[in-house]
C-alpha cells in the first residue's frame, strides 16, 4: 500500500536521519511521494508522482538539515488512481471557516456509500481524496449548524463519528493535520507506529530506528498536540483482514494503472 510519517512536538526537531530512512523505502512504493509542513494558517507542500528513492529534487532536499515541530510525510503504492500528481499524497483542503486539512492514507475503501457522491466531485481519482472532501464538509455542515468555527474537542468528535462510519470493510490507516490537531489511526494490525519523547510524539508506518516504537492503539482514533496526547476516540472493533476477495479487488484496480 503507502507509507505514512508525521511528527507533534512543542518544539522544533531535526527530522532529517528519520526522513531520510522513510524515503529510503521508495522502491516498495514506487508511486509518488510527498511532504507538508505547516506555518501558522499556511500550508507548505512538496509531492512528485515518482519514486522517492529516484527524485532528484528529494534527494537535494533531504541533503540539507530538516527541523519542524509539525509535518507529515508520504510514499504511495497506487491501489486506486492512476501514478500523476493530483493523486499523490498530501492533499490539502479548507474548510468554510478557512481552516486547512492536511491528510494522508495508506489502505483502501471497498464499500463506502457516504463516498461515492464525490468521484465526480475531485480532482483525482484516490478514495483517499474523497475522504478528506466528505471530512470538509461534515466539517462545515456543523460549523454552519452552530454559526462558528469547532473548537478542538468538536472538531476531533467529528473526525470520530466520521472514521467509525467508514472503517467497516475498509482499510483506513490515515493521519490529518488541522492546524492543531495531528489525528492518527489504524484499524491494520502492527502498521502504525508511534515513537513518544519529551514532547514529541513521532508517527510511521514502520519503525525507523532502533529506538522504542510502540503500536497505535487499533480501531481508535487519537490526536496528539505539542507531542502529547490529546484526545482518544470511539474503539468501533472493525479491524480490516486482508481476505483473497478484497486482494483480488485490488489486483484489478491496480491492473488498470
Amino acid at each position: 500500500m503507502c507509507e505514512l510519517f508525521g511528527v507533534s512536538s512543542v518544539n522544533k526537531i531535526n527530522v532529517t536521519a528519520l526522513l531520510r530512512e522513510f524515503f529510503s523505502h521508495g522502491n516498495d512504493h514506487p508511486n509518488g511521494w510527498g511532504m507538508a509542513f505547516f506555518y501558522k494558517d499556511a500550508v507548505s507542500l512538496e509531492k512528485q508522482p515518482e519514486n522517492s528513492v529516484k527524485s532528484k529534487y528529494l534527494k537535494q532536499r533531504l541533503e540539507d538539515c530538516i527541523i519542524a515541530d509539525n509535518m507529515m510525510a508520504h510514499i504511495r503504492l497506487a491501489t486506486k488512481g492512476c501514478m500523476d500528481y493530483k493523486n499523490s499524497h498530501p492533499f490539502v483542503m479548507r474548510d468554510n471557516y478557512d481552516r486547512a486539512w492536511t491528510f494522508e492514507h495508506n489502505g483502501t475503501v471497498f464499500e463506502c456509500e457516504a463516498l461515492n457522491r464525490y468521484v465526480k466531485l475531485q480532482r483525482g481519482s484516490t478514495d483517499s481524496e474523497r475522504i478528506l472532501m466528505f471530512i470538509i464538509d461534515r466539517i462545515s455542515e456543523e460549523q454552519t449548524k452552530k454559526g462558528r468555527a469547532l473548537n478542538d474537542r468538536e472538531r476531533f468528535d467529528a473526525v470520530d463519528e466520521i472514521i467509525c462510519e467508514i472503517s467497516p470493510e475498509n482499510k483506513v490507516n490515515l493521519l490529518i493535520f488541522d492546524g492543531e490537531l495531528l489525528y492518527a489511526h489504524t484499524n491494520f494490525r502492527d502498521s502504525l507506529h508511534v515513537l513518544k519523547g519529551a514532547g514529541t510524539a513521532i508517527i510511521s508506518t514502520r519503525p525507523l530506528d532502533e529506538r522504542n516504537w510502540e503500536n497505535l492503539p487499533m480501531n481508535t482514533l487519537v490526536a496528539y498536540k505539542d507531542g502529547k496526547l490529546l484526545y482518544t476516540g470511539t474503539d468501533h472493533g472493525h479491524e480490516f483482514f486482508e481476505t483473497e476477495e478484497k486482494m483480488k479487488l485490488l489486483f484489478l484496480d491496480y491492473a488498470f494503472l
